[in-house]
């Protein structure tokens, strides 16, 4: 089987104070744009729309089914959130999104995209397959879905957040699944 390279670089605004990872991207043929969470059938920028403007549709172009990456772009950097994935290098075990079907060959080295963010000390994984491969690579129990565990890292403390999947595989309402995050993003203060 096919071992897949990361296609994006990762996202690090240099005023981050969060660092959010997914496990892969999808395959291209699923991709609306390019940049992370592409999938026209993915929540994450619905959720973002929802959460900070009240609006599930605006971070979409609805006629061309696309985000619209220029302002996600600008939205991320103003509000201090990078993104990346846990996996650089993986194998599909079966043709579709799926991470149930996701081998990961070489893990994210996180720390040293930690060391790039000194603002940083919130990391949130978004799905069950980014929370597991985490925390076998720092060897920290894993939380509950929509809570967190601290943990030390080359003597800095960090938060690590275990956020619901913003895939429509997971079987939560949009609205429930952005309640979830609502909890992650109140508690650090990014909305009131």
């Amino acid at each position: 089987m096919q071992i897949e390279q990361h296609p994006l670089q990762p996202f690090l605004p240099s005023k981050a104070r969060l660092l959010m990872l997914g496990s892969f991207p999808p395959q291209r043929k699923r991709w609306s744009m390019d940049f992370y969470y592409p999938n026209w059938n993915n929540d994450m920028w619905r959720i973002m729309g929802l959460l900070f403007f009240a609006d599930k549709d605006y971070f979409c172009d609805n006629i061309h089914k696309a985000f619209r990456k220029e302002c996600l772009v600008h939205f991320l950097t103003e509000q201090g959130i990078a993104l990346y994935d846990t996996a650089t290098e993986v194998r599909r075990l079966q043709d579709n999104a799926s991470d149930k079907f996701l081998e990961i060959v070489t893990p994210t080295p996180v720390a040293n995209l930690l060391d790039k963010l000194p603002q940083c000390r919130t990391v949130v994984t978004t799905g069950e397959k980014a929370t597991e491969t985490l925390c076998n690579q720092w060897q920290i129990q894993p939380p509950k879905v929509g809570q967190f565990v601290e943990f030390n890292l080359q003597g800095t403390t960090y938060r690590l957040y275990r956020m619901p999947s913003s895939s429509r595989a997971y079987p939560l309402a949009l609205e429930k699944k952005a309640a979830a995050y609502r909890i992650l993003f109140l508690e650090l203060g990014y909305i009131l």
